[in-house]
């Protein structure tokens, strides 16, 4: 009986596998069936990934596209809501500025 070759993947590949689970919620076996890679081998490939967040990250949060999105979202909002306020201060100042004259 002849064993069967294993073939690596490309890390890009494996990079766009973890992607999809993480950020796009493909399952694991979904995504085993279509690149002929063994489950065991995507969970192991996904822990090793947590544990290198973890020991880099030193309790700060693993942040996904979708959550940054709603970050800048909520940034933007707030942005905007400051430049508003400044323009009224401004205009009130002015109006301030005249009335001492």
């Amino acid at each position: 009986m002849e064993k069967q070759k294993r073939t690596r993947l490309p890390k890009e590949t494996q990079d766009y596998i973890i992607k999809m689970i993480q950020e796009e919620g493909v399952k694991v076996r979904e995504m085993s069936r279509k690149f002929e890679v063994g489950e065991s081998t995507i969970h192991r490939w996904l822990k090793i990934l947590r544990d290198q967040e973890k020991q880099n990250s030193n309790g700060s949060k693993f942040i996904t596209t979708k959550d940054h999105e709603k970050m800048q979202a909520q940034f933007q909002k707030e942005l905007h809501a400051l430049k508003e306020e400044n323009e009224i201060l401004k205009k009130a100042m002015h109006i301030f500025a005249k009335n001492q004259e």
